[in-house]
């Protein structure tokens, strides 16, 4: 915990403040308590009078106010502390995974990542909440009330020294017990997320299957889990105030019984075993169990919260710790003189394992401004091998070269703004077309947007919609066809007049006259940009340069689409199953 409070930056003054207002509060409320006890001793006088009386009373109306407007601004100035420590955690934590390659992103998968910066957050502002006021105050309270209850009386006093001990020794086992209730908890809240962003991510897929029970009953077992897991850890956590009180309502009573006796005897003349007494003195100490009670179930609650924070403070210092594995190296290229792409005996493998590679031995030499097909298989290392251009990923054995120099020699942000990639998963913000277009140039000029929406074919159906290229585009794309959000996504990457253009079956969605001719625009308007097409049809690789046929993980064979036609038996099987069933020779 203490690690994350230097987030608390800006907020610190109000962090310091909270717990001096804190302790204020508490010593107010002793002189209550001691000004309570001396008017009761002064009603047992007779000759008391009523401007004593309201003297004592004003007095108490005086400190009680003073106590609740410390209290009250302590508890703004604590909310605003642990609120700005919550704030600067998440905006630290999200600027951190910013910098996080894919590798680390998969290290602790999205859901993971999602509740660290939701639940263990909450759950850290909690327990800081409750750290600056109950922390400050609990055991302040309860040093000041034994001195108090030792200067009021000694003997009587010894009782707490006694209590005090117990139930510390009681709340550390019940520590031991919980925590690792606790660690599993979060683990099932990770999984928990999952489900959910899985179902509202393919509520489509769910509904078309009709298979909504089935969702439910899936969200439901691990609700329960986390059910049986909070019911266990919260079990053995309610005996923290069983014990509290049992302990200190007993010291109570011990308190009372030996305070009665002293009291009587000390009305007959006589001292009980060197214990003297008022009724006062006994009020203060009943004044100074409570205070006591109320301080210790307290700091139950604190343990409680820090029980439970400590798993999230854990979990997201993790996020802090790590370190990227793709970084922008020391006096970095940031000049890329051309879309030249070499492979030199690459090697990859999603853990860093070299014996465990999904590509293996790549050598490829691509010519600045060629334009490459690729073609294989599922699982054949497609998207793999185009991955590692733009160090999304870094080769775990050889190198990759771009425009002469080794991609891990560029400047990050230079290499990627020189590459642009349409993915499988075509992925459109919330937004009006405008801005999700901007990502690809966020100074181009509304004429730069229709001119990339026209070579994508966009243009057409974005000038149907009502609002045109103000039409607001839903998370996700999710108020546009699969191929109207493919041609989106290519204008966007169109805009950055990259280097390297990398399509990765990003026209599956489309028919073949469309896509032809977003082929044909290429040519016309980036011809010096290295263009490489992942398809699974011929019909969008055939017209490339060269054909890159990828098999298990290796460069199977590469050709122009005659070439290969007439020496390679994969090529030639996938092109005789999109023939209508027929073959070359029909």
């Amino acid at each position: 915990m203490v690690q994350l409070l230097k987030y608390l930056k800006s907020y610190k003054k109000d962090a310091i403040l909270t717990p001096v207002l804190v302790v204020l509060e508490t010593i107010g409320e002793l002189c209550l308590t001691i000004i309570i006890g001396r008017l009761i001793d002064q009603l047992s006088n007779s000759d008391t009078t009523m401007a004593t009386i309201w003297g004592y009373g004003l007095q108490l109306l005086l400190v009680a106010l003073i106590c609740l407007i410390f209290g009250t601004v302590s508890g703004l100035t604590s909310t605003k502390a642990a609120a700005g420590l919550s704030k600067n955690l998440r905006n630290e934590m999200f600027s951190r995974i910013q910098d996080f390659s894919f590798t680390n992103i998969d290290k602790f998968s999205t859901n993971s990542l999602v509740t660290r910066m939701t639940t263990d957050v909450m759950n850290v502002q909690n327990a800081i909440m409750m750290i600056l006021r109950v922390a400050a105050k609990a055991p302040i309270a309860i040093l000041c009330a034994l001195v108090m209850a030792f200067f009021t009386n000694w003997q009587i006093g010894l009782a707490y020294i006694v209590l005090i001990p117990i139930l510390f020794v009681c709340l550390t086992a019940i520590a031991r017990v919980t925590h690792p209730v606790f660690h599993r908890v979060f683990k099932t809240y990770d999984r928990l997320n999952g489900v959910v962003r899985e179902n509202l991510h393919g509520i489509r897929v769910v509904k078309g299957f009709v298979r909504e029970e089935y969702e439910v009953q899936k969200f439901g077992k691990i609700s329960e889990d986390i059910r049986k897991d909070f019911t266990k850890a919260e079990t053995t956590i309610a005996f923290n105030p069983f014990l509290m009180q049992m302990g200190i309502y007993s010291c109570l009573t011990l308190i009372a019984w030996f305070s009665a006796k002293a009291i009587v005897a000390s009305g007959n003349g006589t001292i009980v075993a060197g214990v003297s007494m008022t009724t006062g003195q006994l009020q203060n100490l009943i004044s100074y169990s409570m205070m006591i009670l109320m301080s210790l179930m307290m700091l139950s609650m604190i343990y409680v919260m820090l029980m439970i924070s400590r798993e999230s403070v854990s979990r997201i210092q993790e996020i802090f710790d790590e370190k990227s594995s793709i970084v922008t190296p020391d006096n970095a290229e940031k000049s890329i003189r051309d879309g030249e792409i070499v492979f030199d005996h690459v090697g990859f493998s999603y853990v860093g394992d070299p014996s465990n590679l999904c590509l293996s031995d790549i050598n490829l030499h691509i010519r600045s401004g060629e334009t490459i097909g690729i073609i294989g298989g599922t699982g054949s290392g497609k998207s793999s091998l185009v991955q590692l251009i733009p160090r999304l990923y870094d080769a775990t054995v050889g190198t990759i070269s771009v425009g002469g120099r080794d991609v891990r020699e560029y400047d990050l942000e230079q290499l990627r703004d020189a590459v642009a990639m349409v993915l499988q998963k075509n992925v459109l913000f919330a937004g009006t077309i405008k801005e999700n277009l901007r990502w690809g140039n966020k100074d181009a000029t509304d004429e730069e947007l229709e001119e990339v929406c026209r070579l994508a074919q966009a243009d057409s159906f974005i000038t149907a919609f009502p609002d045109g290229y103000d039409t607001y585009i839903e998370q996700g794309g999710a108020n546009v066809s699969g191929g109207q959000k493919q041609r989106l996504c290519i204008a966007r990457a169109l805009l950055k007049h990259p280097k390297i253009l990398i399509l990765d079956d990003s026209t599956s969605a489309v028919d073949t006259k469309t896509d032809a001719l977003i082929r044909k625009a290429f040519s016309s308007y980036i011809p010096e940009t290295t263009k490489i097409i992942i398809a699974q049809r011929i019909s969008s690789v055939e017209d490339a340069d060269r054909i890159i046929v990828m098999d298990g993980g290796k460069i199977d064979a590469i050709g122009t689409h005659e070439e290969l036609l007439k020496t390679n038996k994969i090529y030639q099987e996938v092109y005789d199953s999109q023939q209508k069933g027929g073959s070359r020779d029909e």
